[in-house]
């Protein structure tokens, strides 16, 4: 018997994302309702798009804030980035 694995819901818009010397708007996509994270070890995957030159100094700097649209904060850390390119994979966590 096959197991099937739960699909998460995709959520995308625009936000502001916060890390050491820089604070400035990004599009966001998150696999996953930011809104179910609660305190402990739950986390939400995900991506900001930006130019190039933002996307590797937030890798970088390792972690940060984001802040969607509705205004929910979130920390983030970066897990990965390509050279060039103008997206940075993150972790969302309370």
């Amino acid at each position: 018997m096959a197991l099937t694995r739960k699909v998460l819901p995709t959520f995308e818009g625009a936000g502001q994302v916060r890390f050491a010397g820089h604070d400035g708007p990004v599009q966001y996509r998150i696999s996953g309702d930011p809104s179910t994270l609660r305190p402990g070890h739950a986390r939400l995957r995900g991506a900001l798009s930006t130019s190039a030159e933002i996307a590797a100094d937030a890798f970088r700097a390792g972690e940060g804030v984001l802040v969607l649209e509705d205004g929910a904060s979130y920390r983030i850390v970066m897990l990965g980035h390509t050279a060039g390119g103008a997206e940075v994979f993150v972790e969302l966590r309370i």
